[in-house]
């Protein structure tokens, strides 16, 4: 019975964890990586700094998955960010949730 649930604690932390691999994935794939880095200011800003100023935003994955897909401008500096219109409403909204985790 022991090894059931050390075997269901490594499973479920593996399992946990394949959804940041993934999301990573993703943003290299969708070419978010040619202007952001997870931990410095590429072109636009880092992952982290955008994770720290959205944390106490209830309503931040909706924001960033909008600006995802329609580009902004103004909130980072002078440098806008362009539409990404290869990116789907749902890949955004992952992409976005991902980038919240970011600590």
């Amino acid at each position: 019975m022991k090894h059931l649930v050390v075997l269901a604690a490594v499973t479920g932390a593996t399992l946990s964890a394949a959804p940041a691999f993934a999301n990573a994935d993703l943003a290299q794939k969708k070419n978010c990586m040619a202007c952001h880095a997870v931990d410095k200011k590429l072109v636009g800003p880092s992952y982290k700094d955008v994770a720290a100023k959205y944390a106490a935003d209830k309503t931040a994955a909706d924001k960033l998955a909008e600006k995802i897909v329609k580009g902004g401008a103004g909130v980072w500096g002078p440098v806008p960010m362009p539409a990404n219109t290869q990116v789907s409403a749902a890949e955004a909204k992952q992409l976005a949730q991902w980038v919240l985790t970011q600590k």
